[in-house]
C-alpha cells in the first residue's frame, strides 16, 4: 500500500495544530495507510497529538518568518534564513526525491512549503497543499522593504502552480496561485473541561475567572507581571514551555492536560491572531482578548474571522507588554455575543479528499 508524506512548516503551532487534525482523521478513517510526518516542529507537541503510530521524522523545508516573539517579527533574520534555506535547494529537492522513492509514497501533502512539493512533481507524485495563506503572499508584502524577498516569492509561487488540489482552511486569503481548490469549513474539535483537575494540579482558584495567555514566547518583565498578580479576580494561565517563574501566572504541562483541554477549562483567552487559536477559541465558544501583530500579512484576515465568530475584545501591544489587562478585561465582560456561526468538520472532509487521491475512498 503506497503511504502518504505530510510536511509541516515550523513557523507555529497553528500549523501542526490543524494538520494533526486531519492526520487524525486519515487515520481514524483508514487506520492501515502509513502516514509519515516530516516536520521540524517540537516534536513532544507532534507527539501529544498524535497516535504512536504515525511517524515523526524531524526535517525543516521552509523558515516561516523569524520572530522575537509571538508579536514581533524579526524581517532581517527571516531573510537571512530563507536564503540560508534555499541555497540548499537543490540538495533538499533530491533528498527528497530520494526519500519519497524509497518509503513508497504515493501521495505528499503540505502545509504549506513549497520543496517537498517540487520535490514530488518532479517524480510525479501527487500533490495537495493545506492551508490559509501562502508564502509567496506573505513574503511580497516585504519586497518594498527588500527586493531580494521577490526570489522568494516567485519560488514558492512557482511551487504552489503545480500542485495538483489546494484544501483552503478558513480565514484565507485567495491564494491565487493554487489552480484547483476545495474551501474546508473549520477543523478544529472542542476540548473536554478539566478545571477541577487543573485546580488540583495548579493550586488555582476554581471560583475566580481563569484567563489563558496563549503565546508561543511573550517577554513580560517584572513590572508586568506585578500589575497582572493585582488582578484579584482572575486567575491566570499559560501552557509550557511559556513560565514565568516566581510569578502569579500558573503554568500547566501540556502533557499532564492537553491545549485543547486547558483552553475548554478558561473562561476567556488573551493573544495574538493566529490560526489555531482562533479556530480552537471558535470551537470551544471562548472570547477573546486579541493584540496587534506587527509584519504579519494574515492580521487583519485572523481578525474578521475573531470579530464575526468570536465575542472578542482588543488590547495593543504595548498595554500587553506592560501588564496593563484591565481595561481589555472590562471591555470583554459587555462585548456582544457573535452574530454568525462557522460549520465544523473540515478535518474530516479534508482526509476523504485525500484519501481519494491516494485511492483509498
Amino acid at each position: 500500500m503506497k503511504k502518504i508524506a505530510y510536511y509541516i512548516t515550523a513557523h507555529g503551532y497553528g500549523h501542526g495544530t490543524r494538520s494533526c487534525d486531519i492526520i487524525n482523521a486519515i487515520h481514524a478513517a483508514e487506520p492501515d495507510v502509513q502516514i509519515l510526518v516530516k516536520t521540524d516542529l517540537p516534536e513532544a507537541f507532534m507527539q501529544s497529538r498524535l497516535p504512536p503510530s504515525i511517524q515523526i521524522i524531524r526535517g525543516a523545508f521552509d523558515t516561516g518568518l523569524v520572530q522575537k516573539d509571538s508579536i514581533q517579527v524579526d524581517l532581517k533574520a527571516s531573510l537571512f534564513a530563507v536564503e540560508d534555506l534555499y541555497s540548499h535547494e537543490k540538495d533538499l529537492i533530491a533528498q527528497e526525491v530520494a526519500f519519497i522513492d524509497r518509503e513508497n509514497i504515493g501521495l505528499v501533502v503540505a502545509d504549506i512549503p513549497a520543496i517537498p512539493l517540487a520535490a514530488a512533481r518532479r517524480i510525479n507524485i501527487p500533490t495537495i497543499a493545506t492551508g490559509n495563506f501562502g508564502w509567496d503572499w506573505i513574503y511580497a508584502d516585504f519586497v518594498k522593504y527588500d527586493s531580494r524577498w521577490q526570489t522568494y516569492v516567485e519560488k514558492f509561487r512557482s511551487a504552489y502552480r503545480q500542485t495538483d488540489l489546494l484544501l483552503r482552511q478558513p480565514f484565507a486569503e485567495p491564494m491565487a496561485a493554487f489552480p484547483n481548490q476545495i474551501d474546508l469549513p473549520l477543523l478544529a474539535k472542542g476540548g473536554t473541561n478539566r478545571r477541577k483537575q487543573i485546580a488540583t494540579l495548579t493550586g488555582a482558584d476554581p471560583t475566580k475567572k481563569w484567563t489563558l495567555l496563549s503565546f508561543t514566547t511573550l517577554n513580560l518583565e517584572g513590572r508586568a507581571l506585578e500589575q497582572i498578580a493585582m488582578l484579584d479576580e482572575y486567575e491566570f494561565f499559560s501552557v509550557d514551555p511559556l513560565e514565568w517563574k516566581e510569578s502569579s501566572i500558573h503554568c500547566v504541562n501540556h502533557t499532564a492536560v492537553s491545549f485543547a483541554d486547558t483552553l475548554a477549562s478558561v473562561d476567556l483567552v488573551i493573544t495574538k491572531p493566529g490560526f489555531g487559536i482562533v479556530s480552537e477559541c471558535i470551537a470551544n465558544h471562548k472570547p477573546i482578548i486579541y493584540a496587534d501583530r506587527e509584519n504579519f500579512l494574515e492580521y487583519p484576515v485572523l481578525v474578521e474571522g475573531i470579530e464575526r465568530y468570536c465575542r472578542n475584545a482588543f488590547i495593543p501591544a504595548a498595554s500587553l507588554y506592560a501588564g496593563n489587562l484591565a481595561p481589555s478585561l472590562a471591555a470583554i465582560e459587555v462585548a456582544t455575543p457573535p452574530a454568525e456561526t462557522l460549520p465544523q468538520g473540515g478535518s474530516d472532509i479534508a482526509a476523504q479528499k485525500i484519501l481519494e487521491q491516494i485511492g483509498l475512498s
